[in-house]
C-alpha cells in the first residue's frame, strides 16, 4: 500500500499534473475520444500498459473539457458537495456494486489499474474518479486557487481510500467522498472568498439591469 501510495500513484497523477497546459486547447472533447478508441485497441491487443495510460490521458482530456461548462467556482463547489452521495449511493447500493460483485471484468476494463508488486492482482480507480480528479485540478488552476496543494491532496485522497479498503477488508469503497474533500479542504477559504466575489458581481449586475430597466 505504501508503494501504491507513495511510488505509483503520485507518478501516474503526475502526468495529469503535466497535462494542465492542455486544459484551454482547442478539441479536447475530439482528442479524449480518439484516445478512448485507442484504448479500446490496446485492450483488444491485450496490450495492457499502453492502454492503461491511453485511459489516463482519454479520462483527463474530457474532465478538462467538461470544465468549461462551469462558469463559477460556486458550480464546481456544488458538485464537489453532490458527488460523494451519489458515488457511495453507487459502490454500496448501486450499479457499481452490481458490476463489481456480478461483473468484475466489466468493472476492471473500465478502470485505472495500479499493478500491486509480486501480485497478479492491481488496485483500480473507476474512470469517473479519474474524470473528477482532472476536473477538480484544473479548476484549481482556472480559479486562483492552490493548484500545487490541490493535487497532493487529490493524490493523497486515493491513496487513504484504497489503504481503508485493504485495512478493512472490503470490496471496494467510493473514492469520490475523500477527492471532493482533498478539493474543498486546502482551497476552503479562497473558495469563499471567490464565491463571494461572484454573488457580489452578480448582484451588482442585476442591479444595473434593474435601473438601466426603469
Amino acid at each position: 500500500m505504501a508503494f501504491l501510495a507513495l511510488v505509483l500513484m503520485p507518478a501516474s497523477f503526475g502526468l495529469v499534473w503535466l497535462m494542465l497546459p492542455l486544459r484551454r486547447a482547442r478539441g479536447l472533447l475530439p482528442a479524449g475520444l480518439a484516445l478512448a478508441v485507442l484504448t479500446v485497441a490496446f485492450h483488444v491487443a491485450g496490450w495492457h500498459t499502453p492502454e492503461n495510460l491511453a485511459k489516463l490521458f482519454a479520462v483527463t482530456l474530457i474532465g478538462f473539457w467538461f470544465l468549461e461548462y462551469f462558469e463559477t467556482a460556486g458550480w464546481v463547489v456544488l458538485v464537489a458537495f453532490i458527488i460523494p452521495w451519489v458515488d457511495a449511493y453507487s459502490v454500496w447500493r448501486g450499479p457499481t456494486k452490481v458490476i463489481v460483485t456480478h461483473h468484475a471484468h466489466v468493472f476492471t476494463t473500465l478502470s485505472y489499474a495500479f499493478p500491486v508488486p509480486g501480485e497478479h492482482a492491481a488496485a483500480n480507480l473507476g474512470v469517473p474518479d479519474l474524470l473528477f480528479f482532472a476536473l477538480f485540478l484544473a479548476a484549481s488552476v482556472r480559479f486562483e486557487l492552490r493548484p500545487a496543494l490541490t493535487w497532493v491532496a487529490l493524490t493523497a485522497s486515493f491513496g487513504v481510500t484504497i489503504a481503508l479498503t485493504v485495512a478493512f477488508d472490503l470490496r471496494g469503497l467510493p473514492a469520490l467522498p475523500l477527492l471532493s474533500l482533498g478539493f474543498l479542504a486546502p482551497n476552503a477559504d479562497l473558495l469563499w472568498e471567490r464565491i463571494s466575489r461572484e454573488r457580489r458581481s452578480v448582484e451588482s449586475g442585476t442591479r444595473s439591469s434593474r435601473r438601466n430597466g426603469s
